[in-house]
C-alpha cells in the first residue's frame, strides 16, 4: 500500500466501479484540464484505464484511487498521471498520407521559389512521435536536394508519458512498415539483437525535433517564431465545437502569414470564424 495514498476499506466488484458521483466530478475535471469530452457513455472505457493506474497507486480498488485522486490530497503530479491515462495516444508514421504528398509536392517547392529557405513546423499533438519524425525524414530529404535548405520542429503533447517515450524514439519493428525503404535505410536503425523487434530512429533525425509539454487548453501557446507548417491532426474531435474553434484560432495565431494548417481528415472547422481557407483535404492556408 502507497504510504501516501490511502485505500478506503472495501470489497466487491461495486468498489472497482466508478460510482455516478466520481464520473461526474472525473469528467469535469478531465474537460477542464483536456477539454476532452467525456459522456457517460464513456465511463466503462474510463473505468479500464483507471484500474490499471489505480493498482500501480497501491490502491485496493478503483473507487478508493478515485475518491483519492479527487480530494486535495492528490498532487499536481498525480493529476498529471489521471491525464496521462485517459489521453487517447493513435499514432503511425505516415498517417494520413496525402498531406505528406502535398507537403513536397507542392507546398515546399513553393516556400523555395518564392525564396524561402528555412521552415518552422509544428506536431502539436504529437504523442509517441510517429509524426514529427515523419516530418524530419521529408524535410531532411528536401533539405538534402535544395542546398542551403533548414528546418525546425517543434513537437508538443499534454501526456507525458508519450513525450518520454517520443524523445528516445524506439518503436515495435512492425510500426514503421509504412515507412518507405530507402527512408529506413537511412534514418532508422534495427536492434542487433533481432529477438528485441523494435528499431530506433537515427541520432541526427532525433535531434531535430524538440519535444515539450503544451496543453491546447492553454490561453496561448508559447512555440516562439511564427510556423509555416502546423499538424494538429485527429485532435479536434475529442473537443465540442465552441473548443474546436478556440483551438484552431489559438493555432492560427501561431501560423505566419501563408502558413498552412493540417488538420485529421475526420476534422471539420465549417461554421467558425478564422483567417484560413481550404487548399487540399483538410489542409488550410492563412491568409
Amino acid at each position: 500500500m502507497n504510504a501516501l495514498s490511502p485505500a478506503l476499506s472495501a470489497s466487491g466488484n461495486a468498489f472497482d466501479r466508478i460510482s455516478a458521483r466520481q464520473f461526474k466530478q472525473l469528467a469535469a475535471l478531465i474537460l477542464a484540464r483536456t477539454g476532452i469530452k467525456m459522456p457517460p457513455t464513456k465511463q466503462t472505457m474510463l473505468e479500464g484505464r483507471l484500474r490499471r493506474r489505480a493498482r500501480d497507486g497501491g490502491f485496493d480498488n478503483l473507487h478508493a484511487y478515485c475518491d483519492w485522486v479527487l480530494s486535495r490530497e492528490a498532487g499536481a503530479r498525480d493529476i498529471e498521471h489521471l491525464i496521462n491515462a485517459v489521453t487517447t495516444n493513435k499514432t503511425d508514421f505516415f498517417r494520413e498520407p496525402k498531406h505528406f504528398e502535398y507537403l513536397v509536392d507542392r507546398i515546399l517547392p513553393a516556400l523555395v521559389r518564392g525564396g524561402q529557405r528555412s521552415v518552422r513546423c509544428w506536431s502539436a499533438a504529437c504523442s509517441t512521435g510517429a509524426e514529427p519524425y515523419t516530418l524530419a525524414m521529408l524535410l531532411s530529404e528536401f533539405a538534402e536536394s535544395e542546398r542551403g535548405f533548414s528546418y525546425t520542429i517543434v513537437a508538443t503533447d499534454l501526456d507525458t508519458q508519450v513525450l518520454s517515450s517520443a524523445i528516445k524514439g524506439i518503436y515495435p519493428s512492425e510500426m514503421i512498415a509504412p515507412v518507405p525503404k530507402r527512408l529506413r535505410q537511412r534514418y532508422v536503425m534495427e536492434a542487433r539483437d533481432r529477438r528485441r523487434a523494435e528499431v530506433r530512429m537515427a541520432p541526427d533525425l532525433r535531434r531535430k525535433v524538440g519535444f515539450g509539454q503544451l496543453n491546447l487548453m492553454e490561453s496561448r501557446y508559447p512555440v516562439g517564431e511564427p510556423m509555416d507548417l502546423i499538424f494538429c491532426r485527429n485532435v479536434l474531435i475529442y473537443f465540442d465545437k465552441a473548443t474546436q474553434e478556440q483551438v484552431v484560432n489559438r493555432l492560427c495565431e501561431q501560423l505566419r502569414p501563408g502558413g498552412h494548417l493540417f488538420l485529421g481528415h475526420s476534422e471539420s472547422i465549417s461554421g467558425f470564424k478564422h483567417t484560413l481557407s481550404p487548399v487540399g483535404n483538410t489542409i488550410f492556408q492563412k491568409a
